[in-house]
């Protein structure tokens, strides 16, 4: 017989309380998922009867609900409650007012919650994940950490320099008045959601799926995420990032102003925030700040930093940050070894690409440990900002390069907040073994041969190169290569834009020196095709500067899968070589012929025996006879 409800009682305050939500407020039901909650049924008509009285129970998230997606879930009365599943129990005595209490699944989707209770009752909850239960994901057994990770509004967050680590507070704020809807809406805001919300609401039941959509999301790189960064110039038209006291602020801001992005962040307000959201949603999670922190764009672990002869640093794009901070959730991680559960490491501040996207993380902070490089997510990046090698080499003129020896360190002093205190908890030994012990150099070691096969995965399919001769003079007509292989079982149909130009030594490029377009590239399984482009002076010889630097540039697109490929390859060409043998006499008269072709001027310095430094100046161009007074017999040749 169904229970014919009339009205109901959500006991927002009661379980709000219970389920430590209640600093959201207590207008609203906040519950976390494998915990029970309970309602009371008034009915119409009738009284609940054990073993008689039915009710049919529906539980549903997203805006397209599904079994087979687990964002609906279909259930009736028990004897008891299960906290392993979906389930529901009276647990009042027979009567017309019913006590009845629910549970979530504790690997239910987290979010906004309709749950329909026979033919008349709706009721509406919002579900967060729940570090108390153990059957949770990011469940953690330890009260003094939860009320840190979870429960705590306000914190420290660590800036200034290595050797002067400065504390600076922060209001994560994440029970403020409107801080959970916002939270909320960034997930729903989300590519993925955008594009499949069934699937998106699906994956918001795995805190390793929302790490990463959080990661992205906090950035607005790639989509209508919270904040917009920036690190020179002026703040115009925003928020210097110095000034930002607090997430609440920004998360009302983008919540209210139609989620465009607030202006402006830098790392530790990106970090700052994504810890508010974990929290908001329940997942235990704490600001970390590297210091001397590294940035590798071509994932080879090695920071390459450039120096001018006179000790000038080189801007680059791989750099050594004076700090960065990321966040850290805690989870446990079912696609690795159970090695590998506890805090995961993920990065908000937009800084390079993963699967296309601006995001980086999670990755367990054992695993950069332990150099396990190929377990995801972005293991390869986060290793190199705390335990890259550094190597310096001073660029001359020419634009030939020499090793510099020189002391860098990377990742030192890592910091967070104390639990229960503001003093700052050093937690290096986390990330890394001792600078310079066996088990560092080991764990190296391991991260570059893993790496290695990763990026030897990755590059499965079509690969590109440039491969140049051992003989490429200035003057001289020469040929370089574009090699395709094509690694795949299918044959391949591509498109291949090959260009080169002018270089100078600090990166400024200049006009084109060659190109070559080719629309219909075929290519057989196991395939090779080399691709010749011809330099020729009479084109490259007015373009390039006196470092004669040349930039090659590949570009491969198959049409097959519209997939893109880049190959980029500098080349420095090298002068003539130009000998002298000068007899001197005192005869005042002499004569020179030039050997060599197409090189405008070719400046010789020489000290003869009687007459001190001179300098002779010959223009090739002219062609033509010099003299030169006090010297006879000088032979210019190859």
């Amino acid at each position: 017989l169904a229970l014919d409800i009339d009205h109901w009682n959500l006991e927002c305050e009661f379980n709000n309380t219970d389920h430590r939500t209640d600093l959201n407020g207590i207008d609203r039901l906040i519950v976390r998922r494998g915990q029970p909650f309970s309602v009371s049924l008034y009915l119409r008509s009738g009284s609940y009867q054990p073993g008689v009285s039915s009710l049919d129970c529906v539980a549903e998230t997203g805006p397209q609900p599904s079994e087979q997606y687990g964002t609906r879930a279909s259930f009736g009365l028990s004897a008891s409650i299960d906290t392993s599943c979906w389930s529901a129990a009276v647990t009042s005595p027979p009567g017309d007012i019913v006590t009845l209490s629910i549970c979530s699944a504790p690997d239910a989707p987290i979010g906004r919650y309709t749950l329909t209770l026979g033919h008349s009752a709706r009721i509406e909850f919002i579900l967060l994940f729940n570090p108390w239960c153990p059957g949770d994901a990011v469940y953690m057994d330890n009260e003094e950490k939860l009320a840190e990770y979870v429960l705590a509004q306000d914190g420290i967050i660590f800036r200034g320099a290595y050797k002067y680590p400065i504390p600076t507070p922060w209001n994560f704020g994440q029970f403020e008045s409107g801080i959970l809807d916002a939270c909320l809406r960034i997930l729903d805001m989300n590519p993925k959601y955008l594009k499949n919300p069934g699937k998106d609401c699906s994956g918001r039941r795995n805190p390793i799926y929302v790490s990463r959509v959080l990661s992205a999301m906090v950035n607005c790189n790639d989509d209508k995420g919270v904040l917009l960064g920036k690190w020179t110039g002026d703040y115009e038209g925003g928020v210097s990032p110095m000034l930002w006291r607090g997430s609440v602020e920004i998360l009302r801001n983008w919540h209210t102003q139609a989620c465009q992005p607030v202006r402006y962040g830098q790392c530790w307000v990106f970090a700052a925030v994504a810890c508010s959201v974990s929290r908001a949603l329940g997942i235990p999670c704490r600001v970390v700040t590297n210091y001397l922190s590294a940035h590798d764009t071509n994932s080879n672990l090695v920071i390459e930093r450039y120096v001018k002869e006179n000790g000038e640093p080189i801007q680059s794009k791989e750099m050594i940050w004076n700090y960065h901070c990321w966040v850290e959730n805690w989870m446990t991680r079912p696609d690795l070894k159970s090695d590998f559960n506890g805090w995961q490491a993920y990065d908000p501040t937009p800084q390079e690409k993963s699967e296309g996207v601006y995001c980086c993380g999670p990755i367990p902070v054992r695993a950069i440990k332990e150099g396990e490089l190929t377990l995801k997510y972005d293991a390869p990046f986060v290793f190199a900002e705390v335990n890259a090698d550094v190597i310096t080499f001073m660029k001359k003129k020419d634009g030939s390069t020499s090793k510099v020896s020189s002391d860098a360190l990377v990742g030192q002093k890592i910091s967070t907040k104390s639990v229960g205190s503001d003093a700052r908890e050093d937690i290096t030994h986390l990330y890394k073994y001792p600078e310079g012990s066996a088990e560092e150099r080991e764990a190296f070691k391991k991260a570059d041969h893993q790496n290695k096969l990763l990026q030897q995965q990755q590059n499965q399919g079509l690969h590109l190169n440039i491969k140049v001769t051992s003989d490429m003079r200035k003057g001289c007509d020469f040929d370089v290569f574009a090699v395709v292989t094509n690694n795949t079982q299918s044959e391949k149909k591509c498109r291949l834009l090959f260009g080169s130009c002018a270089l100078s030594y600090n990166g400024f490029m200049g006009g084109n020196c060659g190109f070559k377009d080719l629309l219909n590239v075929e290519l057989s399984p196991g395939g090779e095709r080399k691709v010749p482009l011809r330099l020729n002076y009479s084109k490259y010889g007015g373009q390039i500067t006196e470092d004669n630097l040349i930039r090659l540039a590949a570009l491969l697109l198959d049409y097959t899968t519209g997939d893109t490929t880049l190959a980029v390859r500098n080349v420095v060409l090298d002068n003539p070589e130009i000998k002298v043998r000068v007899s001197t006499s005192s005869e005042r008269g002499h004569t020179f012929w030039p050997m060599l072709e197409n090189y405008a001027k070719v400046k010789v310095y020489f000290t003869p025996t009687h007459s001190g430094l001179r300098k002779l100046v010959v223009d090739f161009d002219s062609n033509k006879l010099c003299h030169v007074k006090g010297y006879r017999n000088v032979i210019i040749g190859k």
